[in-house]
């Protein structure tokens, strides 16, 4: 009798995989916790969240619970002309916890459409109010997403290269330097001094698929100032550093200043259904509520505000709100600092960083790009320990579900310092 494994090999293609080197993948058939189990009964403790969308665990009980509930009593309905309880509840209690002035709630399917609605938002806004701003600024390195405006909001690298001749122009900030960001806010300030720019959009505090880079708080800060300035508007990609990533619940509440749009997604729902939610203050809808039809916001999803994933959703939330969750975050945060300190100073370790709960160790190679052939052997090291860590190139990173213990984390730390040891 076939496997999983087999049949998956004759009629899947997978999300950023080399087919031809990668012909095979591990078959999970259950999820419990911080962990995965595969069709031979082999348990991964999943150190990355499952692509970063995991917050409580695997398959949790309350969450399974509000979703079955729901989809018993409404499973879907269009969302153009009609509404629901989960869809307005979980928009209520969204803008109760979002930084800044937020007052409306656009939903979409994931990350990348979520950044789609931001943009169309920000490029229709003034074309609404007949003003002429028609550029975006990006920061360098950045990832946005994998559909065409995400892409092209996002850093040229090898995630875009094949289709750079079809991305729109976007000028793209310095990233800021650990000591100094001069630089890089004084190239934000000469584009926005042209009048012409719509909207800034940047990852706050962490770029994820660059390699987990880091800047700091004051830097983000000068960023959104030097928008307000000069009439820009801001968006914040926080699809991967919200709902308790950074520690507090959104990288934007470490500053002062607030965007405009926000964008999120991953653990938006404990990574139990995909959903994605692009908020927008009063003054965004407001150039869009009209007479006049042509005014209106022309996209949508047939999923959009699907009711059970709202309240998938919804159970998430209520477990991320919980004390005994910020004092999981709290524990993560401190245990992370504790294991930098210890490899710090270890010859392969080119740096070490960490921002709440994430914590990213670039390792010492020649060639530190995407593809370089020691992200395969970090990959199949961490596999023969079961555990699931995905490098990113060079750099590996552990961003864990919350409910993480103490034990499984020296687990993760142990391997890394074997890894480096082997090395």
């Amino acid at each position: 009798m076939p496997t999983i494994k087999d049949r998956d090999r004759q009629v899947i293609w997978h999300p950023y995989t080399a087919m031809k080197a990668w012909p095979e993948a591990i078959a999970i058939v259950k999820g419990e916790g911080i962990y995965l189990t595969d069709e031979n009964g082999n348990r991964y403790l999943d150190a990355i969240a499952s692509w970063w969308v995991n917050l409580h665990g695997h398959a949790h009980p309350y969450i399974a619970q509000r979703v079955s509930e729901q989809i018993a009593a409404l499973e879907h309905c269009m969302f153009a002309g009609f509404t629901h309880e989960p869809a307005v509840r979980l928009a209520e209690r969204l803008l109760e916890i979002l930084p800044g002035n937020f007052q409306k709630i656009f939903y979409s399917d994931n990350g990348s459409t979520a950044v789609e609605v931001a943009l169309k938002m920000a490029l229709q806004y003034w074309s609404n109010k007949g003003i002429k701003k028609n550029k975006l600024l990006a920061l360098q390195n950045a990832y946005h997403g994998d559909t065409f405006g995400a892409m092209a909001v996002s850093g040229r690298s090898v995630f875009t290269e094949a289709f750079t001749d079809f991305l729109f122009e976007v000028d793209f900030i310095p990233f800021p330097g650990k000591q100094d960001s001069s630089y890089s806010l004084a190239t934000l300030e000469r584009l926005l001094q042209n009048g012409d720019v719509a909207a800034f959009i940047v990852e706050p505090l962490i770029q994820g698929s660059a390699g987990m880079l880091m800047f700091d708080a004051d830097t983000l800060e000068l960023y959104f100032r030097l928008c307000r300035k000069y009439g820009t508007l801001i968006i914040a990609d926080e699809v991967m550093t919200g709902f308790g990533r950074t520690g507090p619940l959104f990288a934007c509440n470490y500053i002062q200043t607030t965007p405009d749009i926000m964008c999120l997604s991953k653990g938006l729902t404990g990574g139990a259904l995909p959903m994605g939610i692009t908020a927008a203050t009063r003054d965004i809808f407001d150039a869009f509520y009209d007479d006049d039809k042509m005014k209106m916001l022309y996209h949508g999803h047939s999923y959009t505000a699907n009711p059970t994933i709202c309240a998938a959703a919804l159970a998430s939330l209520d477990l991320l709100l919980q004390d005994s969750c910020t004092q999981n975050r709290k524990r993560i945060i401190n245990a992370h600092a504790a294991f930098a300190a210890s490899v710090a100073h270890h010859p392969l370790v080119n740096d070490i960083r960490q921002t709440g709960t994430i914590i990213a160790l670039e390792i010492a190679t020649e060639t530190p790009a995407y593809h370089t052939t020691l992200r395969d052997v970090m990959y199949r090291f961490f596999l023969s320990k079961n555990i699931i860590m995905r490098p990113l190139g060079n750099i590996i990173y552990i961003l864990p579900p919350y409910c993480i213990s103490d034990e499984e984390l020296q687990y993760i730390y142990s391997a890394i310092k074997e890894l480096l040891g082997s090395l």
